[in-house]
């Protein structure tokens, strides 16, 4: 997963090697400081601090090591008289490089300058500068700015506004910490509500998501905080199935409509499809098929209805994530990895008929204790406790295991056995010190992600720290120079397509990390570009990693356009590639047309979001195609993705079972302003 920053209620952006102020010269929290613990469900991952100096300015400093990606930050605010800062200043660096950015009020106008823009406007209302980076200091100011006022409503620089509403209380904390925190629904800088805590007296209290920020003495209530934004998020989850999901109240027609057939990879003209209590009841041309008396029809003229999409890596957040997902056509997700229980919680409130979600296939992330220790993963300290995560994920109903880079490399054939021999699907990174050949003889079923094909050709400095940044900055600096048809990625591509191992590439994840500078939008993005919150956008335009030095912007993006050469080389040996975005789920389309430009045609790359997903999963008796007798799980689209398969963000009307889903109102509840360009 790779994170971006979304201004001053969320504090991610996706190592960087040089910047302008080094990690010894940031700013030293005095001993008062207030000291917050960052971790997740795996253990710790860093450390933020806030405080006040005597002169009222504002302090923060973050330290955080995500799987090798390092962020070393700090800020400095002088709050105004309206409590708004008139002058910001964020310092330091993440793994796209130089964090640099200022702000502040002069002469009756507000500027700025950041990683990615640089402008002003004038200053007439109070208004809260929106910081692109920054430590969890930012959160907190902006999160207590917005508290204090009547109205809960906070205006944001350089645009848009913040609102929030009360969800729940807690009480936390023993003896003399004991105390009453209450959850605050922030919305307005997300295509979700996003939980933030706060204390009696409307200070920020901490933040949590796939990490948490906790203070220290509170450390440990990481997950029962989980627990109760959940739920109460979750209360809102039945109203939003009802007033977004119809079952009709008989048979569904699709008309005169252009169809995929994913079986054969082909789109056939003048069809028509009929849908009778959530299955496919006649499939075949126009003038053939009898539409039953009283249907609901859709005109399928000028469209074309495809099955429904798989995103084969996408890591469920929320409740949210599954609208979102079904606004884009994906009615399957496969989850490479959570936390168990809220994955669990979700299937429970999906089967129950209270949550809209897509159908998911969940894997159980598996690591090792150490630095670089995935967040949300089960840690094993020995080959007994992997195998005992192994039979966890089978009791607890995942379908896979997704093993991580500092799992000891030694424990994974025994802990792969284990899962085959209870029907486990095997995937995941390989584990530092470990090449990708060696991880398929030890039983790895799929490689996830492009690089760890990649990683084949890798020197050995590479692989022993493969777990870390080094993952990224080996084929960023190598692929270039590889020679695809012979020596160990024609090796790999051949081994990969005698066993039938799968490969989940996600490129658009990695287009996004070696193409864009700051201030680039990935062309994953750029579709939807006017329909999301300003600090969303805004954030989709920090660039990618910081490249090396000895190495050019050039440079990686040479090694990128080799990627997808492997991409063509793996496709015509026949190696059976899924689509996956490990993104936020609109990049599907753009993985795609990725393929495409590897040298699928539409057909074949289409196949990859539906028949092959649901072979690899074992459901293409069930799905995956449109074929009578299947569950209906189907997307109308407007025009022609035989042509341009980037058409296929143009959803119109979503099958889930043969229930009814309008497009454009998914749309709306997940956040979005209107439909992709």
């Amino acid at each position: 997963m790779r994170f971006k920053y979304l201004g001053s209620f969320i504090v991610f952006a996706a190592t960087a090697t040089q910047a302008q102020v080094p990690a010894a010269e940031l700013a030293r929290p005095p001993a008062d400081a207030t000291h917050f613990v960052i971790q997740s469900t795996a253990g710790k991952h860093g450390d933020s601090w806030t405080w006040k100096t005597a002169d009222g300015t504002r302090m923060g400093r973050e330290t955080l090591i995500l799987r090798g990606q390092v962020f070393e930050l700090d800020v400095r605010g002088k709050p105004g008289a309206d409590g708004m800062p008139t002058a910001l200043e964020v310092r330091g660096f993440t793994p796209t490089g130089d964090a640099a950015e200022t702000f502040g009020i002069s002469g009756g106008k507000a500027s700025w300058k950041s990683q990615v823009d640089a402008g002003s406007t004038g200053y007439s209302a109070p208004a809260f500068y929106s910081a692109l980076n920054g430590p969890i200091e930012n959160t907190a100011w902006a999160v207590e700015t917005l508290l204090a006022r009547p109205d809960k409503t906070l205006p944001l620089l350089p645009s848009g506004a913040a609102r929030a509403e009360k969800l729940t209380t807690l009480t936390v904390g023993e003896g003399a910490n004991r105390k009453e925190v209450t959850a605050w629904a922030i919305t307005g800088v997300a295509t979700q509500p996003l939980p933030v805590w706060a204390d009696a007296d409307n200070r920020f209290f901490a933040l949590s998501f796939f990490l948490s920020w906790l203070p220290e003495a509170y450390a440990g209530e990481h997950e029962r905080i989980t627990v109760a934004q959940t739920r109460a998020l979750s209360a809102r989850a039945p109203a939003l199935r009802k007033a977004l999901l119809e079952t009709p109240a008989g048979p569904v027609a699709f008309t005169h409509v252009q169809i995929f057939d994913a079986q054969a990879k082909k789109f056939v003209a003048d069809q028509s499809v009929v849908v009778v209590d959530g299955h496919i009841a006649a499939v075949g041309p126009a003038k053939t098929v009898k539409v039953p008396a009283g249907a609901r029809v859709f005109e399928g003229r000028g469209r074309t209805l495809v099955p429904g999409l798989w995103d084969s890596h996408l890591h469920v957040g929320s409740d949210y994530t599954g609208i979102q997902a079904l606004s884009m056509g994906v009615t399957s997700i496969r989850d490479p990895g959570n936390d168990d229980g809220q994955t669990i919680d979700r299937r429970t409130r999906s089967a129950a008929g209270e949550l809209l979600m897509p159908n998911v296939y969940p894997s159980s992330l598996i690591d090792g204790k150490g630095e670089n220790t995935a967040q949300v993963a089960n840690v094993a300290t020995s080959q007994a406790e992997a195998i005992a995560l192994v039979g966890k994920a089978r009791q607890q109903g995942f379908i896979g295991v997704k093993f991580y880079g500092t799992l000891d490399k030694a424990w994974l054939p025994a802990a792969a056995a284990e899962a085959h021999r209870l029907g486990l699907h095997v995937h995941g990174h390989i584990p530092a010190g470990m090449r990708p050949l060696e991880a398929i003889n030890a039983g790895y079923d799929e490689l996830t992600h492009i690089n760890w094909v990649a990683m084949q050709a890798m020197p050995d400095e590479v692989i022993a720290k493969s777990n870390g940044i080094l993952r990224f900055e080996g084929p960023g600096r190598y692929m270039k120079d590889t020679d695809l048809d012979s020596g160990p990625i024609k090796q790999m591509i051949d081994t990969m397509a005698a066993k039938g191992i799968y490969s989940d590439p996600t490129m658009v994840t990695f287009e996004s990390l070696y193409v864009p500078e700051n201030g680039d939008l990935s062309p994953g993005y750029a579709p939807f570009v006017g329909t999301l919150p300003p600090s969303v956008e805004r954030g989709f335009r920090i660039g990618g990693f910081k490249v090396p030095e000895g190495l050019t912007r050039a440079d990686y993006r040479a090694s990128w356009a080799k990627m997808v050469e492997l991409v063509g080389r793996m496709h015509e040996a026949g190696v059976p590639i899924v689509a996956g975005t490990d993104g936020y789920g609109i990049e599907l389309i753009r993985e795609l047309e990725i393929y495409v430009d590897a040298g699928m045609t539409t057909g074949e790359a289409l196949a990859t979001a539906t028949i092959v997903p649901a072979k690899l999963v074992g459901q293409d008796k069930n799905t995956g195609s449109i074929q009578v007798g299947k569950v209906a799980d189907l997307l109308l689209v407007e025009g022609d993705p035989s042509k341009t398969i980037g058409a296929l963000r143009q959803t119109r009307t979503v099958l889930l079972g043969g229930k009814l889903l309008d497009a454009d109102a998914l749309r709306t509840a997940a956040g979005f302003s209107g439909r992709p360009k």
